[in-house]
């Protein structure tokens, strides 16, 4: 690949030993990380040379060093290493200001022919690599004003009114992604195990509290983006118990936003008109489990 932020790994799979040439301008932001951040295989092999010129490092290392491991195929020989990347703290030693990332890097070789390059190019492409950010999500969940415009300035309420929730994930740098909500549960103490307590979306994605007689609560649809899913929950308290103060405590989670939504990921209201349940997207089968409560837990 060209040597460019854009493609920060360059790969050349040798006849008997891998070239990995690593620009220092890692995440394409213009920050160069340290050299000796850099390392390879699971032995942490240490680069062979810089380039200051170009803010290049390389990596050479034969097949079978630096922890490479060896996968056979029917039809090929492959050769498995990762390039990691571990920010150390520098000056400030409390935080970093960059992700770990870990690249995984494979070296194809055909069983069946000449492994020299001189013989199989240019039909055989030698080489393939991909680089991958491991990185936490970011997620929120946040009360906002009733038309969705700001995050609500305060988080009283009197009964009859509707709390607006809305959850979100920072996908920068990922492929995109689909935010669901697995489940929320409301509780008088942080601990969302204590008693009593209330779950208000259960079932991977069923907001049962819209299920009773008196409620209007559901999944707003459609979706703003596909990171955002939005609720609206009719405000309530516990039974019997005069304190005012309750805990909202939710499992978010993702999915790739080119996977089709299915029983374990799912935005189901119930729609008191027809009496059935009905997806914020998907078809209306995902959501049939939310009525039987046999929905699967993981998928």
């Amino acid at each position: 690949q060209a040597m460019a932020p854009l493609h920060p790994v360059a790969v050349q799979c040798q006849e008997a030993q891998v070239v990995v040439t690593v620009h220092r301008d890692l995440f394409g932001t213009g920050r160069l990380v340290r050299a000796a951040d850099l390392s390879l295989g699971s032995a942490s092999c240490l680069p062979v040379s810089q380039n200051p010129a170009e803010s290049t490092v390389t990596f050479v290392a034969g097949l079978h060093e630096c922890g490479s491991t060896l996968q056979m195929t029917p039809d090929s020989l492959i050769y498995k290493t990762s390039l990691s990347y571990k920010p150390t703290p520098s000056g400030n030693v409390v935080i970093v200001r960059t992700n770990p990332v870990a690249v995984p890097i494979e070296c194809h070789y055909p069983r069946k022919s000449n492994v020299s390059s001189n013989a199989v190019w240019p039909t055989w492409a030698p080489f393939h690599s991909t680089l991958s950010a491991e990185e936490r999500l970011m997620f929120s969940l946040r009360l906002m004003d009733d038309d969705w415009s700001a995050e609500r300035l305060s988080n009283g309420f009197q009964l009859g009114e509707s709390l607006h929730i809305q959850a979100d994930v920072a996908s920068e740098g990922h492929v995109p992604l689909r935010l669901f909500v697995d489940d929320c549960v409301a509780t008088l103490s942080p601990d969302r195990n204590s008693s009593p307590r209330y779950s208000f979306i259960d079932l991977s994605g069923c907001l049962v509290d819209g299920r009773a007689d008196d409620t209007t609560s559901a999944f707003i649809s459609p979706r703003p983006r596909q990171e955002t899913l939005q609720f609206v929950v009719d405000a309530f308290k516990f039974a019997g118990d005069d304190r005012n103060l309750i805990y909202i405590t939710c499992h978010l989670k993702v999915s790739p936003a080119d996977q089709a939504p299915n029983p374990w990921n799912k935005a189901c209201s119930f729609n008191k008109a027809s009496g059935l349940w009905a997806p914020v997207e998907g078809t209306g089968d995902i959501c049939s489990c939310c009525e039987t409560g046999n929905c699967p837990l993981h998928g």
